[in-house]
C-alpha cells in the first residue's frame, strides 16, 4: 500500500470514528433533553425529543429483537438499555398527553422488553388500545392484553385492581356494541370547537348556550405563560351548527379560570366554577352571580374555602336543589356527588348523595331530568366503556336512588364523556349536548345528540262490548320489574311508550272494576323498524260479591275429584289471580236437587275445596282464596219442568262452579 492510500484510509477511519462519536453524542443530547422535559411533566416536548433520539438507533420501531442489539460488551449493553428506555419513555410521554394511538405503538414494542425492568408495559399497552377503541374488535384486542397481563403479574397494586375493572369494561363494551345505537351523536360544526378545549354547554334557549372554553385569550393571561385559560363564552346557532364570537359578560380575575356553569330556571342567577393551580395542585370552588343589565355581577363564593374542591354545579329545573361534585370530607371515592337545598338566597349544608350513586372513582357533572325523574351523571369508577361514562339513576331528592345504569353506545365512548345537557327540561333525554374527547388527542369538544325514538304500543278493549276502553292505567316495567312509565289509555283505547331497542318489558293494564291483565314483550324487531304494536288486550268487568260462572269445570261422578280438563280451565283463574295480586276471591260450588240436602251440601263443599286446593298448590296464598259449598240452595234454573218431568238442561246449569271477588 502506497503512502497516499494509507493516509486516505487513516482519514476515513478517523472520520468514521468521529461520526460514531458525534452520533452517540446526539443520542445522549436528545435523550438528556427529553429526560429533562419528562421530569418537568412537559410530555409533549419530551415525546418530540425521545422520537429524535429513537431515530438515531439502527433498529426501526416495531422491529425490536434483543439479538439485534448485541449485549456483548458494556457499551453495547448500555446501547440496548438506552434503546429500551427511550422506547418506553416515548410511550409514556404520548400516553400522558392522551395520544393513545402513538402510545400503543411503542408500548407494544416494549412488551418484548425485559418484564422485570418494564413490568407495566403490557398493562399500559392494553389501556391505550382500549382508550383508542372504536369497534368491538378493538375491545377484544384490549381484553386479550389485559388478561395476559393479569396472568403474569403477581403484585397486588393499583394496576392489578384496575386491570380487573378494565377487563369488565371490555366485556361490557363488546356485549353492548352488538346492539343498534340508541342515539345519534355528531360533533357540533361552526367555530365552536376551534382552539383549546370546549365543553360543558349550558342551554339558555333553543338557539343560544353558554359553554366553557380554553381558547387562547391574551387579555386574560400573560402571553409568556400559558395562553390557554378557561372562561365562559356565548354560542348561537341551531341544530348542530353553532358559532361563538364573544365571552359571557361576567367579571374574570387574572390567574383564575372559570366555567362549568349552571343557570337557575329564572335565568337571573348563574352558578359558576372557579379554579386556580398552585404548585401543581388544582383547587376549585363554586360561585354565584346575578344578572345585572346585559351582564353579570362579580361572582360570590358559596361555600367557605377549604382544602377540598367543589365544582360542576347544576340547578334543578324547579330551582330547589343545587347538585355538584366535591372531594370534601365524607366522600365515598375521589369526587362524589353532593346536593344542597336552595331556600331563597340561602343554601343548606351540602349532603352526600349516597353510596348507591357514588363509586370509589370520580363522579362528575350531574344533570336531572324532572319529567322522567332520572339523574344523569358521569363516572370513571364503574363498569362501562372506559374513561368517564354517562350513567342514569331513577329517583328524587326525598327517596332512594336506583342502581346506576350505563347509557350505552354511542353516547359513551372509550374516552371521557361528560357534561350532559338536555335541550329542554320537558324532554331532556331526547335531544341535547354532551362533551367528549373521542375525536381529539388533547381536548374535550361539544357534540349534539338526538335519541333514536322507538315506540311500542297497543289497544285496550272492554271484553263484553268489544269497544275501546278509555282511562285504563297502563304501566310499562323493565326487565327488573321497575316501572319505566305510566300512562292512561286514550279515547280510542290506545297507548304508546318510548322504549329501548333489544330490551324486555312487561305491560300491566288496570282499571277499577275490571280484572287486570299483563303481558311481556321484547323490542328486538325495533332494530329494523321505528315502532311496533302489541296484541290488543280486553279487560273483563266485575262487581264485588257478584258471582261469575267458570264454565267447563267437571268432576268425577258423585265425587269431588277434578278431571284433567278442569285443571286447564282453573289455570285461567290462576293467571287472573297473578295479574291481580291484591284480589281475594270466594270459590263456590253448586249441585242440582238430586240427593238429600245434606249430601249435596257436603259434595259441593268438597268440590269447592278441591278447586281452592288446586290453586293453593300452584302457589296462590291461602289468604286470597276461600271455598264454600252451596249445595242445591241457589239454583239458577228449574230442576224440573212445569209438568213435573225432569229438566236435564236446568240441572246442568245448576251443577256449576263460580267465583266472586270479595276484595280488590
Amino acid at each position: 500500500m502506497n503512502l497516499m492510500k494509507r493516509f486516505t484510509l487513516i482519514c476515513i477511519l478517523a472520520l468514521a470514528g468521529l461520526f460514531s462519536t458525534l452520533k452517540a453524542q446526539y443520542v445522549q443530547d436528545y435523550k438528556r433533553t427529553a429526560d429533562l422535559y419528562f421530569e418537568q411533566k412537559d410530555f409533549y416536548s419530551a415525546a418530540q425529543y425521545y422520537s429524535k433520539a429513537l431515530g438515531t438507533f439502527s433498529v426501526k420501531p416495531g422491529e425490536y429483537r434483543p439479538y439485534q442489539l448485541d449485549k456483548d460488551g458494556k457499551s453495547k449493553q448500555k446501547k440496548l438499555k438506552d434503546y429500551e428506555q427511550v422506547v418506553y419513555r416515548l410511550a409514556e410521554s404520548y400516553r400522558m398527553y392522551n395520544d393513545f394511538g402513538n402510545a400503543a405503538k411503542y408500548y407494544e414494542e416494549a412488551t418484548n422488553f425485559d418484564p422485570v425492568q418494564f413490568p407495566l408495559a403490557r398493562y399500559w399497552f392494553a389501556v391505550c388500545v382500549r382508550a383508542n377503541a372504536k369497534t368491538s374488535a378493538d375491545y377484544e384486542k384490549a381484553l386479550a392484553q389485559f388478561k395476559q397481563f393479569k396472568s403474569g403479574y403477581k403484585a397486588f397494586d393499583d394496576p392489578a385492581k384496575n386491570a380487573d375493572l378494565e377487563i369488565k369494561n371490555c366485556e361490557f363494551a363488546i356485549e353492548e356494541m352488538k346492539y343498534p345505537p340508541r342515539y345519534e351523536v355528531a360533533k357540533v360544526t361552526g367555530n365552536i370547537n376551534q382552539g383549546g378545549a370546549n365543553y360543558a354547554p349550558v342551554p339558555v334557549n333553543a338557539s343560544t348556550f353558554y359553554f366553557t372554553s380554553s381558547r387562547p385569550d391574551s387579555t386574560l393571561i400573560n402571553k409568556k405563560t400559558n395562553p390557554f385559560i378557561n372562561t365562559l363564552y356565548v354560542a348561537t346557532g341551531d341544530e348542530n351548527n353553532f358559532n361563538s364570537r364573544e365571552k359571557v359578560p361576567i367579571p374574570m380575575e387574572k390567574g383564575v379560570e372559570q366555567g362549568v356553569a349552571s343557570m337557575a330556571p329564572d335565568g337571573n342567577t348563574l352558578y359558576v366554577t372557579r379554579w386556580a393551580t398552585k404548585d401543581g395542585n388544582k383547587k376549585s370552588s363554586i360561585y354565584r352571580s346575578t344578572r345585572s343589565g346585559n351582564g353579570w355581577t362579580e361572582p360570590q363564593l358559596l361555600f367557605k374555602a377549604a382544602e377540598y374542591s367543589d365544582k360542576e354545579p347544576y340547578v334543578t329545573a324547579d330551582g330547589k336543589y343545587l347538585l355538584f361534585a366535591s372531594d370534601r370530607p365524607g366522600s365515598a371515592g375521589k369526587f362524589d356527588l353532593w346536593v344542597s337545598t336552595i331556600n331563597g338566597g340561602s343554601l343548606s349544608e351540602p349532603s352526600n348523595m349516597g353510596k348507591t350513586l357514588n363509586s370509589p372513582g370520580d363522579e362528575s357533572a350531574p344533570f336531572y331530568d324532572p319529567a322522567k325523574g332520572v339523574l344523569i351523571f358521569s363516572s370513571n369508577g364503574r363498569v362501562g366503556f372506559g374513561g368517564q361514562d354517562f350513567y342514569t339513576s331513577k329517583g328524587d331528592f326525598s327517596s332512594a336512588w336506583s342502581a346506576p345504569e350505563n347509557l350505552g353506545y354511542p353516547l359513551n365512548s372509550a374516552k371521557d364523556d361528560q357534561y350532559y345537557a338536555g335541550l329542554t327540561p320537558a324532554n331532556a333525554m331526547s335531544k341535547g349536548f354532551i362533551s367528549s374527547d373521542r375525536e381529539s388527542i388533547c381536548c374535550l369538544e361539544i357534540f349534539a345528540f338526538k335519541r333514536r325514538v322507538k315506540m311500542a304500543g297497543g289497544m285496550v278493549l272492554d271484553c263484553e262490548t268489544n269497544k275501546p276502553l278509555q282511562g285504563a292505567k297502563i304501566t310499562l316495567l323493565d326487565s327488573m320489574q321497575k316501572a319505566v312509565e305510566v300512562q292512561q289509555s286514550g279515547i280510542a283505547g290506545n297507548y304508546m311508550f318510548e322504549v329501548e331497542m333489544n330490551k324486555k318489558y312487561r305491560v300491566v293494564i288496570e282499571k277499577d272494576n275490571y280484572f287486570s291483565k299483563n303481558y311481556t314483550f321484547n323490542t328486538e324487531q325495533l332494530s329494523m323498524v321505528d315502532s311496533m304494536m302489541n296484541p290488543t288486550v280486553c279487560l273483563k268487568r266485575f262487581e264485588i260479591d257478584k258471582p261469575i260462572v267458570i264454565n267447563d269445570i267437571f268432576y268425577d261422578y258423585n265425587k269431588a275429584t277434578l278431571r284433567p280438563e278442569s285443571k286447564v280451565i282453573l289455570d285461567t283463574l290462576y293467571y287472573l289471580l297473578l295479574d291481580n295480586p291484591k284480589m281475594e276471591i270466594e270459590l263456590g260450588a253448586h249441585t242440582d236437587s238430586k240427593g238429600t240436602d245434606a249430601y249435596n251440601l257436603k259434595l259441593s263443599n268438597a268440590r269447592a275445596k278441591s278447586c281452592v286446593d288446586y290453586l293453593i298448590g300452584k302457589g296462590i296464598p291461602t289468604s286470597r282464596v276461600i271455598s264454600k259449598g252451596y249445595g242445591e240452595s241457589r239454583p239458577v234454573a228449574p230442576n224440573t219442568l212445569p209438568n213435573g218431568k225432569d229438566n236435564p238442561d236446568g240441572r246442568q246449569l245448576n251443577r256449576r262452579t263460580e267465583f266472586k271477588v270479595l276484595r280488590n
